[in-house]
């Protein structure tokens, strides 16, 4: 078995290696560096409001009363949803699993 320096990985040669031209390297150095829009520093305090609101809502719209048309536990439920899922992505921002 060959050591781990002798093994050389070949690209595959149906598919042509990607080349940039000197313009789209000179665009490419001239843009500035990206930069988020939220803070990361604010991102636990994001994930926090946006998960206990999640709960609140749980909580509200176990003790709604039944109807028979459920357009107001659809609202909640709804956006109990929605706040939990980008605290989720704020909770995963957060910690470094950048999603």
């Amino acid at each position: 078995m060959d050591s781990y320096d002798a093994i050389q990985v070949r690209p595959d040669p149906r598919t042509p290696a990607p080349s940039l031209t000197h313009a789209q390297k000179a665009l490419h150095k001239s843009l500035p560096p990206f930069t988020p829009y939220v803070s990361a520093s604010l991102l636990p305090y994001i994930a926090l409001v946006l998960l206990v609101s999640t709960f609140v809502l749980t909580f509200y719209f176990s003790t709604l009363p039944k109807d028979n048309i459920p357009v107001r536990e659809s609202a909640v439920a709804s956006l109990a949803s929605i706040l939990g899922g980008f605290g989720v992505v704020a909770l995963f921002c957060t910690v470094g699993v950048n999603v």
